[in-house]
Order: structure tokens, then sequence, then C-alpha cells
């Protein structure tokens, strides 16, 4: 039996379209001989959907678009497809009017509906919100052939390779014991850094144990701050890797299950990126392009400052969209030093990125002196500092809205955990490209981006790091060298460590108490900050829930 494996790029709520693709891909697969074609998790609207799933037109519409799916298909292949399905029973026995569903259409019609089991609601996950968990294994048989079906983090929950359970019932557990043939996972895991060779591990211990050979299908590209890296795999039952598809890319695999060995035949295996920062690097542009794709803009503009972070930025964007959609507009001030504006116009220039230059002067003097009586008999400081960012942001925000360009923000991880950063100014955007990325990582990734040809100009990597908001300002002024920094933001952020933790570790008492402060102090920055995209396990976004007022 042929099955193929669709590795697609659904866009959030557009039932119509990602119905076409499905269509598209299930035509293909046909003329190959291919049975069964599988499809992510929510392949019909896309994951995240989040409160789109509260609105009962949608639901209906996406059962609606089911059908007639099932009626356009192939008569003779079979399509597993993710979409979410009413609990006709939920206001009797209770839990969410919804389940997180896999169809099965064959023949024109729909032949079965079967439920995830596990919901997660850690990190961006929030699945009890909407869904009711399935009760029973899911088994279904094609050609004499046993397969039983799991939906992502049914898969994540074997206390053999955890060392631990996070739910009560294992489904790959429950399915072994209904002797299935084959473990098919249908999935939208999004991606971090390091996260597909812990999937490679897990899938192939799961192999090993149950005997079984399994197939996993994973969901590509972005939707909103989540990225989806694809990389869907297939393990014969010895834990061989048998088939892994393309990185941050649409793909389809084709692999054969050999009925007579009850095992999958060795396909076509992509290499994995071995370079974590190329790896980061594909992650971002994808990030970006879809974003952009899908939110239906066109071109973006960025401040150009000739610092590093507005340099990867701009490199990522013009990877992404064309250097011709990229506009970088520099806003030098009387304490922007000269430098700067010249790696501006380098970076553009390797780059090939259009610029504008609008100096500030004037637009500072005006300010000062609206502001004078107020700020009369007072020492210069933050305020003062800041109207300098803020300048820039409402320029950049005017451009945006007169020529429909997105605004990209261009501060790192590092700057949005201490607060490094200014309101309405430099964290103005519609898209916040590296507020993931630590300082280290974009010095890192833009050194590999060196490695053949100079892109990022090496007075961008050497300076030190500065927002030049007044004379001989450099950001060690106010905070430890960034690989302290980051060291300390690593370990309270993703490790949840405490302060005597890391004081007990080594860490300067003084130093980790003041970036605790820090980090507390500029949550209610981050919650007004621009989405960005996600490339580790713990980052600024949907899946990090602090208050804001506490103690």
């Amino acid at each position: 039996m042929k099955i193929a494996l669709a590795q697609l790029n659904p866009t959030i709520g557009d039932l119509k379209n990602n119905a076409k693709e499905i269509l598209k891909t299930a035509q293909q697969v046909a003329t190959q001989g291919v049975n069964l074609l599988l499809t992510p998790e929510l392949s019909l609207c896309g994951y995240q959907p989040r409160d789109l799933l509260l609105n009962a037109y949608f639901i209906t519409e996406m059962e609606q678009t089911l059908h007639q799916l099932a009626r356009d298909l192939p008569p003779n292949l079979h399509v597993l497809i993710g979409l979410a399905t009413p609990n006709p029973n939920f206001v009797v026995t209770g839990g969410k009017p919804l389940f997180n569903s896999i169809a099965l259409l064959t023949a024109g019609k729909v032949q079965n509906i079967f439920h995830k089991r596990l919901l997660p609601t850690y990190d961006v996950f929030d699945e009890n919100r909407y869904f009711t968990s399935g009760t029973e294994p899911n088994c279904f048989t094609i050609d004499g052939i046993k397969i039983g079906l799991t939906v992502c983090e049914d898969l994540w929950n074997d206390e053999d390779f955890w060392g631990k359970r996070s739910y009560l019932i294992n489904p790959i557990s429950e399915l072994a014991e209904q002797n299935i043939d084959l473990s098919i996972n249908l999935s939208a895991s999004p991606y971090s850094l390091g996260k597909q060779q812990v999937r490679e591990a897990m899938l192939k211990h799961t192999a090993i144990k149950y005997d079984r050979a399994v197939l996993y299908v994973n969901q590509v590209g972005a939707n909103d701050d989540l990225i989806f890296d694809g990389c869907s795999l297939g393990f014969d039952r010895s834990g061989e890797l048998v088939c892994r598809g393309t990185s941050f890319d649409r793909d389809l695999i084709i692999v054969e299950f050999d009925e007579s060995k009850q095992d999958l035949k060795l396909g076509k295996i992509q290499p994995l990126n071995d370079c974590t920062d190329a790896e980061v690097w594909q992650a971002l542009v994808l990030g970006v392009r879809d974003y952009i794709h899908k939110c239906s803009f066109q071109k973006v503009i960025l401040g150009l400052s000739g610092g590093i972070d507005s340099a990867l930025v701009a490199a990522i964007a013009a990877e992404a969209l064309g250097a011709d959609n990229v506009l970088g507009v520099l806003m030098p001030s009387p304490y922007s030093s000269e430098h700067s504006v010249t790696d501006a116009i380098a970076v553009a220039a390797n780059l090939g990125i259009n610029t504008r230059t609008i100096p500030i002067g004037d637009l500072m003097q005006g300010f000062d002196r609206t502001l004078e009586p107020l700020f009369a008999g007072t020492e210069f400081g933050l305020a003062e500092e800041n109207i300098q960012s803020r300048i820039r942001g409402n320029l950049l925000m005017a451009i945006s809205n007169k020529f429909g360009h997105l605004l990209l923000s261009t501060g790192n991880k590092s700057e949005m955990a201490v607060g490094y950063c200014t309101l309405y100014g430099d964290m103005n955007g519609g898209l916040a490209v590296i507020a993931d990325v630590p300082k280290m990582r974009v010095f890192s990734i833009c050194k590999w981006l060196n490695r053949e040809r100079e892109i990022i100009p090496h007075n961008i990597i050497t300076k030190p790091p500065s927002a030049e908001l007044k004379p001989g300002q450099v950001d060690q002024d106010s905070l430890p060298p960034y690989e302290v920094l980051d060291a300390i933001l690593e370990a309270i952020v993703c490790e949840h460590q405490s302060s005597q933790q890391l004081i007990d570790r080594g860490y300067d008492a003084q130093v980790v108490e003041k970036i605790t402060k820090l980090v507390k102090r500029a949550e209610f920055k981050r919650r007004q900050a621009p989405p960005g995209l996600k490339i580790t396990d713990r980052a600024f976004g949907t899946g990090w829930r602090m208050p804001i007022a506490s103690k």
C-alpha cells in the first residue's frame, strides 16, 4: 500500500483555498497509485484557529466544505482531513462544544470521524478552551491493513520516553492493544530550536517499543507567532528512519507499506540542517514571509540604525520578500555616530534594499521647545532620550500608513526581557521579527550569514551595541555584558530559576537582583508589543502568561 504524507501550509480560516490545496494534492497522488493520503492536524481550517472556533457559522461552513471536498476527491483514494467537528452531547455530558477531529474521506463520502484524545494546555496551547477529548482508540482498516490513528499530542505521553505521564491515558499504548499493523500521527507541531531531534528520538522509541511502523505528518508554514517546520517522518518497526520531509517548506512524501513484512519500505530522506544558526534563519525567513503574505501585505519598512539588530531584520526581510520589497529608513539624530549612518548604508547596499534618510534633529528641538515649560528645572534623563525613539516610531508609522508597508520592529529577546526598548518608539510595528532571538544568537547568526561573503558589515558585528540616545552611550552602561545577561535571562525565563538559585550558581547577587527586577517591570511593555516569531520553548508571546500587577 502506498501512503502519501502531504506537508501542507494552510491559512487560518481560509476553508475554500485550504480545501483546494488538499484536492490538488489528492489528484496528484492518485495518479501515482497512492491508496492513503495523510494531511496535518486541522488541515482544513489551519492551526491554531483560536476563537474562530467560537463562531457557529465557521463550524457549519467547515462541515459543508468537508462534504464538498469528499465529493470532489478521486473516488479510489482514502484521505484523512483535520478539522473541528461539533460535540452534540456537550450540554448533557459536559465538556466543550467541539472535537479536534480527523475525517476519513473515501468514495465521495465522509466514512468516519475520529477525535483527538489528549488536549494540551501548556505553552502556546489552549485546546481545552474549545475541545472535548475523544474517549475511544482510533482505528480503521484499508485493504486488510489495520491502521491506528493519533493526533499530535496523543503521541507525546509515553512514560518510558519522558520518565513521567502528563495525562492519565496513553493513546499509543491503547492502539497497540488493538493489534494495529501501522501507526500514523497527524500533527501541527510548532517549531522550536532543537525540537526535531526530540521528535525523531520519540518516534524511534515508539516504533521499537510497540514493534510497529509509525508515520508522522506535520504542518509547515507560519501562522501569527507560530512557525511550523514540517519535517514529516517515517520509522520502520525496528526504529530505522525510512523517510523525512523537507524543513520549512511544503513537501509531499510517498512511502510504501509492505503488507507481507508489516513494515515500511525505505523512501526519501531529506537531510536536517546541522547548523543551528542556519535553522533559526530558515525559521525566521519563513515566519516573515508567511506573516506578510497571509496578512495581505507586499512590502515592509523598518528603521535602519546601523546596529546589528536592524541589520539582521533587514537581511531576513530581504530574503523572505525580495530586496525590492524592503525599505530601510535612516533617521540620524545629533547623537548618531558617523559610522551608524555609513554602516546602515553599507548593509542596505549589500542587501540591495531601498533606503530613505530623514534627520530628526529639528524635530527633537521642536519637542524640547514644546516641553520646556513643563520640564524646566529638571535634569536630562530617560524622558528626553525616549523622545528620539518615539519620533522615529511616529515617522515609520506615518510612512507605513501612507504607502501600506508593514512596519517590522527590530528589538531582540534580551532587550524585550529587560525592557531595553521604548513603547511607542522602537517597539512600534506589526511584527517583531527577532523578539525571541537573544542578543548573542543575533551576533552568531550574523557571523554565519557572512560565511561566504560580507552581508552584515564587519563594523556592525564588532562595535559595542548602543541605542545612541545620548553622547557616548553604549548598552553596557546599564546592562551587564550580553553573554552574562543572556545566560541569566535563559535561567530566569526558560528554566524558571529563582534569584537565589542563580546566586548559588555563581552570578553576582546585585546583577541578578537587577535583572530579575527589570524582567518583571518590563511586563507591561511586552503586553503592548507586536507579535513576535517564536523559535524557543519559552517566548514572550501567546505562551507567556505572566501578570503585570503583582508582587
